[in-house]
């Protein structure tokens, strides 16, 4: 049978597992720690794109060093009881494994928080690159990540799909050229996706893997 896709392309954070809430919580560690104040989940938000450091850079002028180091220590330490792969999608992984299709992430996250997270949660051999925010020039919505999987495994770009809860990786996609499939299940941004005609919208693991199973 002829497959519709030949590569497959995540972003992590709200696609294949559920930090949001310990990213807010690991900001807010910092924040009132050095700044005395509270970030609202809005605020953070409105900051996602560039890696963390960046964001700690912007947010601590003067303790930006010991800031990192606290955020990294809170962020591995309360990973465990605080955020989770998504039911069914180690399955998907591995079903896509299965067929020998290249698998690659491509996320804003820090190198360091993007391997915390993706080993934490059991993923991390599963992926055949890993393109976080530290490798790019520019983070999502640029296209370099997706170019980087598509032209390291030289794939046929209509045969690519980058799945993501984000505009950005609707964005990305479209301008490298590949389809975008945009994941409901924890979404933090799911009108604007609504909108954004997304080649592929799932609502949940499970409606993934069916199309995956028809697909692949």
């Amino acid at each position: 049978m002829l497959r519709n896709f030949d590569g497959f392309i995540f972003d992590v954070d709200g696609t294949l597992t559920s930090t949001n809430e310990l990213i807010f919580s690991s900001f807010n560690h910092v924040t009132q720690k050095y700044l005395n104040k509270r970030v609202s989940n809005e605020e953070i938000i409105a900051m996602f794109g560039p890696t963390e450091d960046v964001i700690l850079q912007e947010w601590m002028k003067h303790d930006y060093h010991d800031a990192r180091k606290d955020y990294f220590d809170f962020y591995s330490s309360q990973h465990q009881k605080m955020a989770d792969i998504y039911p069914g999608m180690i399955d998907v992984l591995k079903f896509i494994k299965s067929k020998s299709i290249p698998l690659s992430i491509y996320t804003g996250k820090g190198k360091d928080s993007a391997s915390i997270t993706l080993k934490e949660i059991g993923v991390y051999d599963l992926f055949d690159m890993i393109v976080t925010g530290d490798d790019v020039k520019e983070s999502k919505p640029s296209r370099e990540g997706v170019d980087m999987f598509v032209e390291k495994f030289n794939l046929n770009r209509n045969k690519v799909l980058m799945i993501g809860d984000a505009p950005a990786d609707v964005i990305a996609a479209h301008r490298a050229g590949v389809k975008a499939a945009s994941v409901l299940w924890d979404s933090y941004a799911r009108d604007k996706v609504l909108q954004m005609n997304s080649d592929y919208v799932f609502e949940t693991v499970e409606e993934f893997k069916k199309f995956l199973e028809k697909n692949i």
